[in-house]
């Protein structure tokens, strides 16, 4: 058997699971924005209720993640170039935006523990 997981280590089990959940999030969010228009509200609406639960919030860099994913799928979509858009700046930026999502979670968890 093995022992119960330490405070620390269900609070970071936590905080990793809300950064997918925001992730989820913000890919839907982009994806509505982009497909949808105005009918994005609902998801957006539930992206407002996570940013006013303080313990969600502090995983909300996994929104910027979940948008970051959709451009690179985007560019995924775009990678023969022929008679489609071309698939670098959609790289560039996605790549930025998971990183940069990824990163910030990381340096915010380590303050909070």
């Amino acid at each position: 058997m093995s022992a119960a997981p330490s405070p620390w280590r269900r609070v970071h089990l936590a905080g990793c699971g809300w950064f997918w959940a925001w992730a989820g999030v913000g890919f839907a969010t982009a994806l509505a924005a982009v497909v949808l228009g105005l009918l994005a509200l609902p998801v957006a609406a539930v992206a407002f209720w996570m940013a006013r639960q303080p313990a969600i919030r502090r995983s909300a860099f996994g929104f910027v993640t979940g948008a970051g994913a959709l451009l690179l799928f985007v560019a995924y979509l775009q990678r023969t170039g022929e008679h489609h858009l071309d698939p670098v700046p959609w790289l560039v930026v996605g790549l930025a935006l998971l990183v940069a999502g990824g990163v910030g979670h990381a340096r915010l968890s380590r303050r909070h523990s």
